[in-house]
């Protein structure tokens, strides 16, 4: 067994293990980083970049033909088989070699195979050939193995090899029809995707769709999927699936309706892939990782796992399972490690430097569906469950004179939510062709705690749509 020694350990080398393992050596500390995959993780070759690629070109093609002018110089229909080309180069075409060549020019450690914590600080690493190196932490163990999709016990389902996220945002051909159960952010993005690529779609939503947004997000890209001829089929529950020899899937509704399909699609939640990470030092198998406010790893009890030694960044700790987010969690880790390897505090206060306060008051989300969905904050709904006095402010996104020469006919909405005892926003979300530039000025506003009497001299250029901004203080009122 080889044996070596580093200041820090991390387990995962997604974007959240990279952005630990760098900040730890700009601190001066020493990194080694796990990977039993690809190095740049789920992001980079199965969710966030490809997923993208396969949306953009149509998004495109639908922001072209809104415009008289350049719809008349659009001739054809959108080519499949060069957005699949595109996503495979977005891809990498599935080779992390651009991301190892980083890590080397980082001065960050390589191992490749499967992390386990066999004891206190020590990492044992199994590779492909069997053979195992024991990793010692002189400072820290941060887990960031993040998460894969849940895929759950419905009958046949995993005999009839679904889809998950990862075969959708790959998939090598455009299946004829496809099937889709659940609502959420990967079952619409997925629908719109596929749709504009020529399946004919399904979607099976039991509890309705984008459901954690502004109720009118949901009725929104559900009205838009309907008229891109995405059969939504909201209240329908999958009992059964099954996949005959032909090849074709054959899906059972809880009211005995029977659908068929190519491809079914499996898109309800995810996992922490933790199964086979820390049960030597009492991790539980499969669950979630509590982190308290830096991020270190605590027993259900609270305490701290060991000396407080080990960490847990990105999805694995369930606060945000947004990849910006866990790149944001990474930054604080590695600065907190980093801080207590010499001796100093952990500045630890709300919008301190190794806390992650964004995580709970000022997450932004976007979703790319016809329309795109953006948002950050609260919702209404989440804001009077906080226990806020709240006000509600909403505004036609169309009426906005940006939005007019943006695209004739262009359809949005923009609701503001502001805390009425500190007159602060606290969120906002936007629905509308190609809002989702537009989002980052609201993440700003929120985390900054800006008041609406200083927001007034913010003004916006006009005409943009971000006079949005103007406008929604006009409803307001000085």
């Amino acid at each position: 067994m080889q044996n070596a020694t580093y200041d820090v350990i991390v387990i995962g080398a997604g974007p959240v293990g990279e952005n630990v393992a760098d900040r730890v050596v700009q601190g001066g500390l020493t990194a080694a980083i796990v990977e039993r995959e690809l190095v740049g993780g789920e992001c980079s070759y199965w969710a966030c970049m490809p997923t993208k690629a396969l949306l953009r070109s149509q998004a495109a093609l639908r922001a072209a033909r809104q415009l008289p002018g350049a719809r008349e110089a659009v001739t054809g229909e959108l080519d499949a088989a060069a957005v699949l080309r595109r996503r495979d180069a977005v891809a990498s075409h599935w080779k992390d070699d651009g991301q190892v060549s980083w890590l080397d020019s980082a001065g960050i450690a390589l191992y490749r195979g499967q992390g386990r914590i066999g004891s206190d600080r020590i990492v044992e690493v199994t590779g492909a050939d069997g053979a195992t190196t024991s990793l010692t932490a002189r400072h820290a163990v941060v887990i960031a193995t993040g998460s894969s999709a849940l895929v759950p016990d419905i009958a046949g389902l995993r005999e009839a090899a679904p889809w998950t996220s990862r075969e959708a945002a790959a998939a090598s051909e455009v299946p004829g029809r496809l099937a889709i159960i659940g609502g959420g952010v990967v079952a619409t993005e997925m629908a719109t995707a596929y749709a504009g690529l020529g399946s004919t779609v399904t979607m099976l939503v039991r509890d309705g769709v984008l459901t954690q947004a502004e109720p009118f997000v949901g009725e929104r890209v559900t009205q838009s999927l309907r008229e891109a001829g995405v059969s939504v089929q909201l209240g329908a529950e999958a009992t059964s699936v099954s996949r005959d020899g032909d090849g074709t899937v054959h899906i059972t509704r809880a009211d005995g309706n029977q659908i068929e399909a190519d491809e079914i699609l499996v898109a309800i939640g995810r996992t922490p892939n933790t199964h086979d990470v820390g049960d030597r030092i009492g991790l539980k198998p499969g669950a979630w990782l509590t982190v308290d406010d830096t991020l270190r790893v605590v027993d259900s009890a609270g305490a701290l796992i060991g000396d407080g030694w080990l960490y847990a960044a990105g999805d694995v700790n369930r606060r945000v399972l947004l990849t910006h987010q866990g790149k944001y969690q990474a930054r604080a880790v590695g600065d907190v490690i980093v801080a207590r390897a010499r001796g100093e505090a952990a500045d630890d206060r709300p919008w301190g430097r190794h806390v992650a306060t964004a995580d709970e008051r000022a997450v932004p989300q976007v979703v790319f569906t016809d329309p795109e969905i953006a948002s950050v904050g609260l919702t209404a709904a989440a804001a009077e469950a906080a226990g806020l006095r709240i006000r509600v402010v909403d505004y036609d996104l169309g009426g906005v004179a940006g939005a007019a020469l943006h695209a004739d006919g262009y359809q949005g909405q923009a609701r503001m939510v502001v805390d009425e005892d500190r007159r602060v926003i606290v969120g906002l979300t936007l629905v509308g062709p190609d809002v989702a530039e537009l989002i980052h000025a609201a993440t700003i506003a929120i985390v900054g705690e800006v008041p609406l009497e200083r927001l007034w001299h913010a003004v916006p250029a006009y005409p943009t749509v971000s006079e949005v901004w103007l406008r929604l203080l006009e409803a307001y009122g000085r």
